[in-house]
């Protein structure tokens, strides 16, 4: 690992002009090529304090053995230096993207004699125009097939082509009418360039006033009684409008555009583009790339701009791209893109109507190809074994950790503080397993607190479990403090219960059974106890994961020295720099950024987090949700709904007597004296009223009464992004 200052340029030798510059290894492999405004003040902030520096970047000053930089006029032509650098050296730790298949295109040999259609995939050639790129190559056979109907352009390839005109012969194509048969000169070169050329302006969007043109074509031959004649452009102009529909109208007529879309995590980024053509989509296409540069969605964007129109020139290159994120500075980017057209190109984020709506669908694809691509990548066998027996390495473990289980604390500004356990085997997540608890030791925030009460009462659990199988050897039992006061095993009330959960749970489950995400609960008999309830906490985990830093790994670790067990490793995943912190060491794992047994950790972290944060949320709505009625001992949702159907709201129903009360179907005397007790004691808050309009909004609206006891949701608790930020 070499020391940064050992090859840092001297005070001065650093121009300050534009230009690209490029680290090189020992090896004097270019190893990284960034291009800057000011070369001085861009390289300046590589060579400073390494505790200063994002992790990757650490990395890359440390892995370089020196730096040379090219000075520039402009910034445009730092970045066209900039891409033709990277795509010459391909350095380790620049973004590249990578396709994940090669798209086909639909492509016209302009540049032959007789022009053949044809489809094409990889390297574009001079002359021959494309279109697309399409999901697949069979969709560009169905258009053609259709469009060959009103465009007889050839398609046969270069041997079929010359045998045929050996032989004087057409193909099968040019006895069917799907051919206009150059090849044995029915059609002289130039009117068949000229029909290949009408075909390019078809796909290219100009459909409008061909169509016209049939149709006026279609209707003279009907007034001349040329029936066969007309019934035969009437056929075409149906072909070609069930070809248009393979393509559906999202933006208006004439409009060429490109729409980018960036979904991203803290290692990996998906790039979904949309070519719009005339109005309709001609073809779609992604990437997915490592984030092995401290990058912004910003600098994502910049980088899939030249992967898209580093090669192309002309109409290529669209006279709109929406983009999700402009790059910093924006300027350079424009003009080379205006550069590459040859006039004017639009660099934007759509703000509102089509474009917006057309950009959050390119922005679903983008998320789904993500997923997907994380899907794929953790379902591999190999992977998951690989990414455990790093994982294993890395913590310096016994054995691969077959059964990880990973915490996360959720609040929002220290109400409804909740927890969640997820737990993955064999690298797979295993939601029967999931649990959640319910901080109740005490009041407000702290998360340091908050998992070593959840890291105790889970594994309290685990080892009464233990002791009531029997599993225990002679004169061995519960640590001392492992036991409730009064001497018992630990047991009952180490979580609350909640949502239909046992009172002697460990945790509340998540729906009353411990289903999650619409799975069905399938333990089996050897996951029973002996009265056929399912055991909740009898298997240990060889990994305890928190998530956070040394703080939290200290809290859980402090925890399982109380319950005297020391046969659980226990790692805390910090997220701002994705460091991996082992308890009472001062510094933190770093594993690589390509490291599965990374890929992995992230993974049960992210599930913790999602988990809680969702248990958190349905919390806090269902207590901005709780009324009077909530309290009413026996008084389920139907008989709740039914008072509320039938007197149209609270404060009616406060108001009424027993004797109405038990007009309601289902109501008895016993339960209508309740509800009127229950109603009595509870006391009417302030009338809510909407900010929009100043409307106070009395109960008779419909809106549902809150009490003391029940608070109901603020009027104003800020913006839903500034209460997404409160939420930990």
């Amino acid at each position: 690992m070499a020391d940064p200052s050992s090859y840092r340029p001297r005070p001065g030798e650093i121009p300050d002009s534009p230009g690209v510059y490029r680290f090189r290894d020992e090896h004097r492999r270019v190893i990284y090529v960034g291009k800057a405004k000011s070369l001085r003040q861009r390289l300046a902030n590589y060579f400073q304090d390494l505790a200063h520096l994002h992790p990757r970047t650490r990395t890359m000053v440390t892995t370089a053995a020196s730096v040379e930089w090219t000075v520039v006029s402009t910034e445009v032509e730092a970045l066209q230096l900039e891409y033709s650098w990277i795509k010459e050296y391909d350095p380790r730790f620049n973004v590249k993207y990578r396709d994940d298949k090669s798209y086909p295109y639909l492509a016209v040999t302009m540049n032959e004699e007789f022009p053949r259609v044809q489809v094409m995939r990889g390297q574009k050639k001079k002359g021959v125009r494309y279109f697309g790129p399409y999901g697949h190559a069979w969709a560009i056979r169905d258009t053609v097939d259709l469009l060959l109907r009103v465009f007889p352009v050839r398609t046969c390839s270069a041997g079929v082509f010359k045998n045929a005109a050996r032989t004087g012969r057409p193909c099968l194509l040019g006895y069917i009418g799907k051919c206009s048969a150059p090849c044995v000169g029915r059609i002289t070169p130039d009117d068949h360039w000229d029909l290949a050329d009408e075909f390019c302006d078809f796909m290219a969007g100009r459909t409008g006033t061909y169509l016209r043109r049939l149709e006026r074509q279609m209707a003279e031959a009907a007034e001349e009684m040329e029936y066969e004649r007309a019934a035969r452009l009437r056929d075409d102009i149906g072909a070609l409008k069930k070809a248009m529909e393979k393509s559906a109208v999202v933006l208006a007529d004439a409009t060429d555009a490109d729409l980018i879309a960036v979904a991203e995590d803290e290692l990996e980024a998906a790039v979904q583009i949309f070519h719009v053509r005339g109005g309709r989509v001609r073809g779609q296409r992604g990437w997915v790339t490592d984030k092995v540069e401290e990058i912004t969605t910003g600098a994502l964007v910049e980088h899939a701009l030249q992967q898209l129109y580093g090669e192309e020139k002309g109409d290529a290159v669209p006279k709109e791209v929406l983009v999700p994120a402009l790059p910093d500075p924006v300027e350079p980017v424009q003009q080379w893109l205006a550069e590459r057209r040859g006039s004017g190109v639009s660099l934007r984020i759509p703000q509102r109507g089509d474009k917006k709506a057309l950009m959050e669908t390119v922005q679903r694809n983008a998320q789904q190809a993500l997923v997907l691509h994380k899907t794929k990548r953790a379902s591999d066998l190999t992977t998951r074994s690989r990414a455990l027996e790093e994982i294993a390495e890395a913590l310096d473990l016994d054995s691969a950790p077959l059964r990880i289980e990973c915490y996360d604390i959720s609040h929002l500004q220290g109400d409804d503080v909740v927890a969640s356990m997820v737990v993955f085997e064999d690298g797979l997540a295993r939601k029967s397993e999931y649990r959640r608890f319910q901080i109740k030791g005490f009041e407000g925030q702290d998360d340091v607190r908050s998992m070593h009460e959840v890291i105790t009462r889970r594994f309290r659990r685990y080892l009464a479990e233990k002791e009531r199988t029997g599993e225990w050897a002679d004169g061995e039992g519960l640590a001392d403090d492992a036991r409730h006061p009064n001497g018992d095993a630990a047991q009952n009330g180490d979580a609350a219960p909640d949502d239909g959960a046992a009172p002697d749970d460990g945790a509340a489950r998540t729906d009353g059974r411990g289903l999650t995400d619409g799975q069905e609960l399938t333990d089996g008999p050897a996951l029973k106890d002996d009265d056929g309830r399912p055991k909740r906490f009898a298997y240990p985990p060889q990994l305890v994961v928190v998530d956070g830093g040394q703080p939290q790994v200290a809290a859980a670790q402090r925890a399982l020295d109380e319950l005297g067990i020391d046969d659980i490793a226990v790692c805390g995943l910090a997220k701002r720099l994705e460091e991996v912190w082992l308890p009472r060491e001062d510094d933190p794992v770093v594993l690589p950024r390509t490291s599965e047994g990374l890929y992995l950790l992230q993974r049960v972290r992210d599930e913790a987090h999602r988990f809680a944060i969702t248990y958190q949320r349905a919390k806090r709505a269902k207590r901005f949700r709780a009324g009077p009625l909530d309290d009413v001992p026996g008084l389920g949702e139907t008989r709740k709904q039914a008072l509320i159907k039938h007197f149209g709201s609270v404060k009616k129903l406060r108001s009424a007597t027993i004797d109405q009360i038990c007009e309601v179907p289902g109501i008895g005397r016993k339960t209508a004296e309740t509800v009127a007790v229950a109603l009595a004691r509870a006391t009417p808050a302030a009338p809510a009223v909407n900010t929009a309009t100043g409307e106070i909004m009395d109960d008779d609206d419909g809106a549902p009464e809150t009490t003391a006891d029940a608070p109901g949701e603020p009027v104003s608790a800020g913006t839903p992004d500034e209460r997404r930020g409160q939420e930990r």
